[in-house]
């Protein structure tokens, strides 16, 4: 038997409260098949459901569902099919999926298909439990198919981050595809410097300077480590010597 998706209490968003701002540059775009009949517009469509799906960091030739392309230039499918190919698809798992917990996969999920931040853990926890019990795929379903994504997108519109902007702040929200597609747990988990490599980036003649620091001969002897540089020069120079002796002694 399936588990009912367990109850949570939506908190105030910006999504949640009627706007009547006017349309701006900051405003997100909204992709819909109803203003997309070109095949210029349909491609810029299908490059809007990449962004929004699989973020800006992640579009890459390897990553397209030509298949999926196909069939909705053709009107076979629905923006909501697309999107859901897109989302069910082995590089949306493997570069989304397969390194977060699920706690943060629902969390990016919900971004991406729902436009919207997570409300709170409990809902965090509800579709957790989704995910755990019936799997990717049905937890996708169960967010296209959801109440408040086809009031918001329907069949036939890309899902978009609503309401990222308020006129009374200076500034808004970040858009989704600027953050992190993974959490703190998986970049612990990446390799660290040896201890090797983590003498020479602290003690070595690299790092010397920051990224927009001017070089300066002064700056650069009170920081430079001496005895190790010293160390390099005397290696340098009897390995020298000793292959001017090598050639030397052959001729």
């Amino acid at each position: 038997m399936t588990i009912p998706v367990l109850d949570y209490t939506p908190t105030s968003q910006n999504q949640r409260v009627t706007g009547f701002e006017v349309y701006g540059d900051e405003q997100s775009r909204v992709y819909t098949v109803e203003n997309s009949q070109s095949p210029s517009e349909i491609d810029a469509l299908i490059w809007a459901a990449y962004r929004q799906i699989f973020h800006e960091q992640q579009m890459l030739s390897s990553n397209r569902q030509v298949c999926w392309e196909s069939q909705l230039k053709a009107g076979q499918i629905s923006v909501k099919d697309f999107v859901r190919g897109l989302a069910t698809s082995d590089s949306f798992r493997r570069l989304n999926y397969d390194v977060n917990n699920n706690y943060r996969f629902v969390e990016l999920c919900v971004q991406r298909i729902l436009g919207r931040q997570i409300y709170n853990d409990r809902e965090k926890l509800a579709w957790s439990i989704v995910l755990a019990n019936q799997g990717l795929p049905a937890f996708i379903d169960n967010l296209l198919d959801s109440e408040e994504y086809i009031t918001n997108f329907g069949d036939n519109t890309v899902p978009y981050q609503r309401r990222r902007i308020l006129p009374q702040q200076a500034r808004g929200e970040l858009p989704f595809e600027r953050f992190a597609r993974y959490g703190t747990d998986y970049r612990d988990r990446l390799p660290r410097p040896s201890a090797y490599h983590r003498f020479w980036l602290t003690q070595g003649a690299d790092g010397l300077f920051g990224q927009f620091e001017p070089f300066d001969w002064e700056t650069f002897v009170r920081r430079a480590n001496w005895p190790v540089a010293v160390g390099l020069v005397l290696v340098l120079l009897g390995l020298s010597v000793f292959l001017l002796g090598l050639s030397s002694a052959a001729s």
